[in-house]
């Protein structure tokens, strides 16, 4: 499978967003929280969608903030295939919980028991 974080797989609805927070459930991994909610979506071929999010009041400078998000987004892309979903859609939201900087290698430790967590939390479901 390709390594790839396409714009298709971004999620960037604001309605499903603002759903997540109210309707979704969540798995944790420090220094990183999952929310997850099943749920229709509109692009064809695509089994989920992901967004990231660093919290301003534990990162004041921006430049700390995107650069966390950037290093979310490179674990996830490198780790994503790991994502069981069979036949199901889903949005999903990653949230920094941490009030430090950690380094690549905890983050993707963290990324890939995060995801470990996610399926678990699924497999009953489906």
């Amino acid at each position: 499978m390709a390594h790839t974080y396409p714009r298709k797989e971004k999620l960037k609805s604001k309605k499903l967003i603002e759903a997540l927070f109210i309707e979704g459930r969540s798995v944790k991994s420090f220094p990183l929280r999952l929310i997850y909610m099943e749920t229709p979506l509109k692009e064809e071929g695509i089994s989920h969608q992901v967004s990231v999010s660093v919290s301003k009041r534990n990162f004041k400078l921006a430049v700390s903030r995107n650069r966390i998000k950037r290093l979310m987004r490179e674990s996830y892309r490198l780790h994503k295939d790991q994502i069981c979903i069979k036949g199901t859609t889903f949005v999903m939201l990653i949230i920094y919980t941490g009030r430090e900087e950690v380094s690549q290698q905890q983050l993707h430790k963290a990324m890939v028991k995060l995801i470990k967590r996610f399926n678990d939390a699924i497999a009953p479901a489906s």
